[in-house]
């Protein structure tokens, strides 16, 4: 469970004025990263084309999990639609109601009740699930929260490429589990997220786990980076 906020307090420095603020991400798998904040603030004509695929596929009331700053909230706002922005930063969620975001959560995905015909996960949103035991407990939750025929609408990215050797070869270690399932840390200044688990599932295992769930599952965008848009939709019982 993250123990700090350093996405919350990123955001807010940069609300701030600090417009050079940064998030270091690290992992077990690749060298550390950076996140420039002022991506997370972006507008709807920043938006990669698949988000922009995503925000005109949203149907009905949506749920943006996992909203950070608030940027896809505010674009469907101000398109009309009935969003809420749902994330479990204190940070985040003060800065999305300093913006003008009118409906905001600050709560656990999987403590939510309420009813939705979208949930919307941008962002390798899906990575919250963590494990693949984690996804199953996710897409069981979520029946919960759907309205029928309601639709979940995520990105993920199959990284197995990250494991191909220069000849094109794969190595993987069949005893460490999927390898979909990344560990990462946060950290901005003095806030640390301690290290958490998150998810990058590959499409045909995802249709897999949507299918035995009851969902049919749809790609809506594939990208160049072995990214993609699905959509599960809750079939009717």
């Amino acid at each position: 469970m993250i123990q700090n906020d350093p996405i919350g307090f990123a955001v807010l420095d940069y609300l701030a004025g600090e417009e050079s603020a940064e998030i270091t991400v690290e992992s077990n798998l690749a060298e550390d990263d950076f996140i420039p904040v002022h991506y997370l603030f972006r507008k709807q004509a920043e938006m990669p084309e698949m988000e922009q695929v995503a925000l005109k596929a949203c149907q009905g009331k949506v749920l943006d999990v996992g909203a950070g700053a608030g940027c896809h909230t505010l674009v469907l706002q101000e398109l009309g639609v009935d969003v809420t922005a749902l994330d479990i930063s204190e940070g985040a969620v003060e800065a999305m109601r300093t913006r003008g975001v009118k409906q905001v959560l600050n709560s656990n995905v999987y403590h939510l009740t309420g009813k939705y015909d979208t949930l919307l996960l941008l962002m390798n949103g899906i990575g919250i699930t963590g494990t693949l035991t984690g996804l199953d407990t996710f897409l069981e939750h979520a029946k919960s929260l759907l309205n029928p025929n309601g639709q979940i609408l995520l990105e993920s990215s199959d990284i197995l490429y990250m494991y191909e050797d220069e000849d094109g070869s794969v190595l993987l270690d069949l005893n460490a589990g999927y390898y979909g399932e990344v560990k990462y840390n946060m950290k901005y200044k003095e806030q640390e997220s301690g290290w958490f688990d998150w998810l990058f599932i590959d499409p045909a295992i995802l249709e897999d786990y949507a299918s035995k769930h009851g969902y049919t599952f749809e790609i809506l965008y594939e990208g160049e980076t072995a990214n993609y848009l699905a959509r599960l939709t809750l079939a009717s019982e």
